[in-house]
């Protein structure tokens, strides 16, 4: 399939902020579908030939993003919908890491203590058909999503580090393929990023590095017009799902869960108290990252109640 659509590719120096001030990579139509290539977290630089992370990588230049993709006729007060199709791996392996004085259980910079850093270890691990090769006993599946991925903010730039309003670096795995994501349009066009693939990951990216790969990522852009929304929405088969951002980790699953009762009461006529009510019984919450500049969690309600 991704043969007969558009491929695009970064054109000049990856994207490393989300921002309404990058040049264009291209422009998109309502309805299209496209093949996004994308880079892996360390723009591909980490191989086992390399002895340490500083050596290719200085933070805060991490998550390179393929864009911004202009879609045409966005315009601030729409939600842009984008439907991912598929992503596939361009590479035989996975790579992941622990990084000094990165992570959610080791002494951060924004969190020091007078603990040493970790030390610095890195896995190349092999990617078949049965999925990521751990070790000799163990292999994962391969169950791909971007870690990234939003449009720009009104007029900041912020780095490709940061979840917020817009997306960004959210770290959920509810972005993948067969799901919809959707985005609050900010400025003309949109300015849709991606990047940060992921093979897999476990909740919280508690290392502060998922199976990170390089990938094509299939998506196909819709609008829905005249829709504000205040946070990213993901819609699979069987929920509908907030993702909230922030520090610390609760003030992230309330945005969360008050944009999913906004959604519930908006879009499906529920009563906010009555929606909150259910909620508290049946809704589900999962933790996208906890070492992030802020931290994502993702409120969820199953839609056999609707």
């Amino acid at each position: 399939m991704s043969s007969e659509i558009r491929q695009i590719r970064q054109e000049g120096p990856y994207c490393y902020t989300y921002s309404p001030f990058h040049p264009p990579v291209a422009e998109v139509k309502v309805g299209e579908t496209v093949c996004i290539h994308t880079v892996d977290a360390f723009e591909n630089k980490m191989t086992p030939e390399v002895k340490a992370f500083a050596d290719v990588c200085t933070y805060p230049f991490l998550n390179p993003q393929t864009g911004p993709i202009v879609v045409e006729g966005a315009e601030p007060g729409d939600t842009l919908v984008v439907k991912i199709l598929s992503i596939e791996p361009t590479r035989d392996h996975a790579v992941t890491g622990l990084i000094p004085y990165f992570g959610g259980l080791t002494s951060t910079k924004p969190d020091p203590n007078l603990q040493d850093a970790l030390e610095e270890q890195w896995l190349f691990l092999p990617i078949d058909d049965a999925g990521v090769r751990f070790d000799e006993k163990r292999t994962i599946p391969y169950e791909p999503f971007m870690g990234t991925m939003g449009v720009a903010p009104k007029i900041e730039a912020v780095n490709a580090l940061t979840p917020d309003y817009y997306g960004g670096n959210m770290d959920c795995v509810e972005t993948a393929p067969g799901n919809e994501i959707w985005f609050p349009v900010q400025v003309e066009g949109a300015h849709f990023f991606t990047g940060d693939a992921h093979a897999s990951q476990g909740d919280g990216e508690v290392t502060g590095v998922a199976l990170e790969i390089p990938a094509k990522v299939t998506v196909t852009f819709e609008l829905k017009k005249g829709y504000p929304i205040e946070w990213p929405r993901i819609l699979s088969e069987t929920f509908l799902m907030v993702a909230g951002s922030g520090r610390p980790l609760d003030a992230a699953a309330r945005i969360a869960w008050v944009e999913l009762i906004d959604w519930l009461a908006t879009d499906y006529g529920f009563d906010r108290l009555q929606a909150y009510h259910l909620l508290g019984q049946v809704g589900q919450m999962r933790l996208g990252n906890m070492v992030d500049p802020k931290f994502t969690m993702v409120a969820k309600f199953p839609r056999r109640y609707l």
